[in-house]
């Protein structure tokens, strides 16, 4: 091995190889890792430029074991690292495990405070903010804070943040430190900030589904009348375990692949008819036949249970729809 391949530190090592391989196969090494893992992994991937070719060759051999699918990409740094924890993490929580190895000289004080504050408390802060500004500030925050800070906002304001974070693009540096300055009055913070985010589709959609289910339906049929584009995106994220009835027979075959037989047993438990006969029918006959036998054999079963394994299908089915394996366009569109 190359004398400076050898100075690298195991972690240094192994990111250099995943960015051999490229970030779809570097994808599903980084999900055998857990978050805290990929956290440091990824730390040192952006911290890579080019690879020289000996050390190309160097990682390879020492990684040999892994089944190298791609020798694509062969430049690291942010935009690889960020393609990479995408496809392996969903683009909301890559966004998450970046913005936290980013380094301390980029980081954003008053957002990091703001993020420690109860949602009241930023609700209170940023009431008399205009859209745009409100946006910005729950774009940071994670779902659940954002969701209950949204919902105190009258039906009116909801409507216009929820389409500002559809359309939000990356923020300009010079927004962020005009909009953290305005904040930082309130909290008494010096400003300090390089950060750059963007709301984007699935915030939205995620935020949507944290609201009452008529508010919800109302503030898409309004956005869709002003935004068709944009309604019809948001309202292919705003998946449900329902909406599994919708999908085409392949997507859902697709999905029943990759879904943990325990969580499909629990989750199908307060299933309908015709969402039970649709995963029925995109299984295997022996499949079926057992899924219905301890469906009829299962006891009672907390809503809450049935809530989470319905929402580790739901991560399933979106993890393969931003891998582009599957579509949620299905035969239908529903809230």
């Amino acid at each position: 091995m190359p004398a400076d391949y050898k100075s690298l530190s195991r972690v240094q090592r192994l990111a250099t190889f995943l960015v051999v391989i490229g970030p779809e196969a570097a994808a599903h090494v980084l999900k055998e890792f857990d978050d805290e893992s990929i956290e440091i992994i990824c730390k040192e991937m952006t911290n890579i430029s080019a690879i020289e070719t000996d050390l190309q060759k160097a990682a390879v051999e020492e990684f040999s074991s892994f089944i190298l699918s791609s020798y694509g990409s062969l430049l690291g740094g942010p935009l690889y690292t960020r393609r990479a924890l995408e496809i392996a993490k969903g683009d909301f929580k890559a966004t998450s495990i970046l913005e936290r190895i980013a380094p301390t000289s980029n980081s954003a004080e008053v957002i990091k405070e703001i993020e420690q504050m109860e949602p009241r408390q930023i609700f209170n802060m940023i009431k008399t903010e205009q859209a745009q500004t409100i946006a910005f500030v729950l774009s940071y925050l994670e779902r659940d804070k954002a969701g209950p800070i949204l919902g105190m906002f009258n039906h009116e304001v909801r409507e216009e943040v929820i389409e500002r974070l559809g359309i939000m693009e990356p923020t300009s540096l010079e927004l962020i430190n005009k909009v953290a300055n305005a904040l930082s009055k309130n909290l008494d913070t010096k400003q300090k900030t390089t950060l750059n985010k963007s709301g984007g589709i699935r915030m939205v959609a995620d935020l949507l589904n944290t609201l009452e289910k008529e508010d919800s339906k109302s503030i898409l049929t309004n956005i869709e009348e002003r935004n068709p584009a944009l309604g019809a995106e948001i309202r292919k994220k705003m998946f449900s375990f329902d909406d599994l009835s919708r999908l085409e027979l392949p997507d859902l075959q697709r999905i029943m692949r990759e879904v943990d037989s325990g969580d499909l047993i629990i989750a199908l438990k307060s299933a309908t008819e015709s969402l039970r006969d649709a995963v029925m029918d995109a299984v295997s006959k022996r499949a079926a036949e057992t899924l219905k036998e301890e469906l009829e054999m299962m006891g009672p079963v907390k809503l809450t249970e049935v809530e989470a394994a319905q929402e580790r299908v739901i991560q399933v089915v979106r993890r393969l729809e931003e891998q582009e394996e599957i579509s949620l366009d299905g035969g239908g569109q529903t809230v």
